[in-house]
């Protein structure tokens, strides 16, 4: 069975339907969303090849990617996802925060999927989605029109929301942000709620959910979600290569396991509050030996780091290069919130003033 109820089924089993969305998704079909071929679980999915597997990924609780490198990509370049139909049970667990009679602006648009639940809930004149790139917006214009669905869209900043439909209820961002804009504090009405994929490069896997009263948001941190970014705060994307041309770094060791930077979640986010335009990446052996290269890239491509992981050893060889010193400004932020206790993210809150964003335990 591919249909929308098997969709249905496999969110109901999974407990992951609240009874209130049932009729939504039951009757909002997710194939008017979906294009011919996309990406799942890093394959190519197309439905003139397999229309039975095609329809089987569309009922499927799993995300969709539907466009790449915004998409322009050049023969050469690094695929990087820039649209999909997110997971069901993702949007499930944003749309928890949605109530009858509710006003939403939705940020991102994508391929209209979202904004067709919230349509189908709360009605076209309650809901407003904006996208910022103009061909998104127009096949979601065409998707939405086929599901005979009819929310408010814009094209545009959605950075800047639409104060024209203000005040909102709920703004729901379905794009990752490292600075919450402003604007979508003065566009939420009284005691409404913000919620956004929050992060920064080093760590962008986390909801931020703020209430919004006298002019001020506030709130905390939740979940796992992977969400594509927001053009305009977007991290930088790339091969080693592109950082690494074979320079000789400066050379020291350390006595922290750069696997405490990969496997916890709490020092990631906390590091990421502190280094926020770097990433890592960790590079395994092909060897069978366990060791690793854990690598530091700064966005703007002027510097890099590594350390080297060896089994059994207590010190670790680093390397840098560039204006920064990458390492050292990651291993200080680990260091000083372990100083703190190790705080684990739900501890931290953050606040959203005309005069910027404020992260604090």
């Amino acid at each position: 069975m591919s249909s929308p109820d098997r969709l249905v089924e496999i969110l109901y089993n999974k407990g992951e339907l609240p009874p209130e969305w049932a009729p939504t998704v039951g009757a909002v079909d997710r194939a008017h969303f979906v294009p011919d071929t996309f990406e799942v679980a890093d394959r190519t999915v197309s439905r003139s090849a397999d229309e039975a597997e095609w329809r089987r990924m569309v009922y499927a609780d799993l995300p969709l990617i539907t466009q790449h490198n915004d998409g322009r990509r050049t023969a050469g370049e690094v695929a990087f996802p820039t649209c999909s139909t997110s997971m069901p049970s993702l949007m499930l667990a944003m749309a928890a925060v949605v109530r009858d009679g509710d006003t939403v602006l939705e940020v991102g648009t994508g391929t209209g999927y979202h904004a067709a639940w919230l349509a189908h809930r709360l009605g076209g004149d309650r809901t407003t989605t904006i996208e910022t790139d103009r061909d998104l917006h127009d096949i979601a214009r065409d998707n939405l029109t086929r599901a005979g669905l009819h929310p408010h869209t814009e094209c545009g900043d959605g950075l800047a929301g639409v104060p024209a439909r203000a005040p909102f209820d709920r703004i729901i961002a379905t794009c990752t942000v490292r600075d919450i804009p402003y604007a979508w504090v003065e566009q939420t009405a009284p005691g409404g709620t913000i919620l956004t994929p929050w992060g920064s490069s080093f760590h962008s896997y986390s909801f931020a959910t703020l209430t919004v009263r006298d002019g001020r948001a506030t709130g905390g941190f939740s979940g796992r979600p992977a969400f594509m970014w927001a053009r305009q705060q977007r991290r930088s994307y790339g091969r080693i290569r592109d950082w690494y041309h074979g320079e000789e770094g400066d050379h020291s060791t350390t006595t922290l396991d750069p696997r405490a930077l990969e496997d916890d979640p709490h020092a990631r986010f906390a590091v990421g509050l502190r280094v926020r335009d770097a990433w890592p990446l960790l590079c395994h052996a092909d060897d069978g030996s366990d060791e690793a290269t854990y690598w530091l890239f700064d966005d703007a491509r002027t510097s890099w780091a590594t350390a080297e992981y060896v089994p059994g050893h207590a010190a670790y060889d680093i390397e840098q290069h560039g204006p920064r010193r990458l390492w050292d400004e990651v291993e200080s932020a680990y260091r000083a919130w372990r100083t703190q206790g190790s705080p684990p993210r739900d501890r931290y809150r953050i606040t959203v003033t005309a005069d910027g964003q404020r992260v604090s335990l």
